[in-house]
């Protein structure tokens, strides 16, 4: 069986969705539904059930996920053998993250892994962290970083880098209407307009801040990424959330000023994560052993 074909398979086995399958893997609808038939063709058996409505795995169709799986692995696996009988190790890594985290943890190991391992390629991806997760677990990246949810999906291998808090920042002008609202009253929050982050972790942190607080916020933006919180809130459009390692490394903070608020919220963790079974890929293997290296380097420090 074609590799390519079991990857796109693997893909719409996670998404349940052709049009999802097909934007990420740059193919045509009509391609992945005939990748789909050549393969129940071949194996003899429908491994989709599809309607106009939904897409949802076979009994048969959820066994060939794991040949499939396998089979994939096994295939990147004898590939990079190849590679190592070379003085080198060669190939290719993605990785996911937010802007944020693309300079705060990565530029140490990546120097260092660039170094050690001259022949890699590193694809960097950068974005919203809360897909971090779906994006390994669709197999799109390698690895990624991401805020840790309370409960870590059991395929998912982890290495935690480091916490912050979740802190409220506001327009740092003197006088500004929103400013001087905040923290006069706990219903003076249903008159602040609220930028917040649209899904993650973060935006489940503050959703049960403000229950909690028996307050109906005034959502003024739902957005993607926390350094666009940060911009919006300079630009006085708000008051929003977002964690304190994002306003330190923010280009925008002299803009903002961080309140301070009597209830606060739990710190995150954030960490690097990486499906276990990819664990086995020498590449992403020598990736996770040097992250864990340097992780343990700064801890001494």
């Amino acid at each position: 069986m074609d590799h390519r074909e079991l990857q796109l398979f693997l893909h719409l086995s996670k998404s349940l969705s052709f049009a999802k399958t097909s934007a990420a893997c740059h193919v045509a609808p009509s391609s992945l539904s005939r990748v789909i038939q050549r393969l129940e063709k071949e194996v003899g058996r429908q491994l989709f059930e599809r309607d106009s409505r939904r897409v949802k795995l076979t009994a048969i169709g959820r066994t060939f996920r794991v040949y499939a799986e396998q089979t994939c692995d096994s295939w990147a696996i004898f590939r990079q053998a190849l590679h190592m009988q070379e003085t080198t190790l060669q190939g290719e890594l993605s990785l996911f993250c937010s802007v944020t985290a693309s300079y705060s943890f990565l530029d140490d190991i990546l120097g260092r892994f660039r170094a050690q391992h001259p022949g890699i390629e590193i694809k960097l991806h950068t974005g919203d962290s809360a897909i971090t997760l779906d994006r390994i677990n669709s197999e799109l990246e390698d690895l990624g970083i991401a805020a840790l949810p309370e409960r870590i999906p059991s395929q998912f291998s982890i290495l935690e880098l480091t916490s912050t808090p979740l802190v409220f920042i506001a327009p740092f002008r003197a006088g500004s209407v929103i400013t001087d609202a905040v923290g006069k009253t706990q219903e003076s929050w249903n008159e602040i307009p609220l930028i917040i982050s649209e899904s993650g972790l973060v935006r489940d942190r503050v959703d049960r801040w403000f229950k909690t607080m028996k307050v109906k916020p005034d959502i003024y933006a739902q957005v993607s990424g926390h350094e666009a919180i940060v911009s919006m809130v300079g630009l006085g459009f708000g008051v929003g959330v977002v964690p304190q390692i994002v306003l330190e490394n923010s280009p925008l903070a002299a803009k903002v000023r961080q309140l301070a608020i009597k209830h606060t919220m739990p710190p995150i963790a954030i960490g690097l994560c990486v499906l276990k079974r990819k664990l086995s890929n020498a590449l992403i293997n020598a990736f996770w052993t040097l992250a864990h290296q340097s992780i343990a380097g700064n801890k001494k420090l």
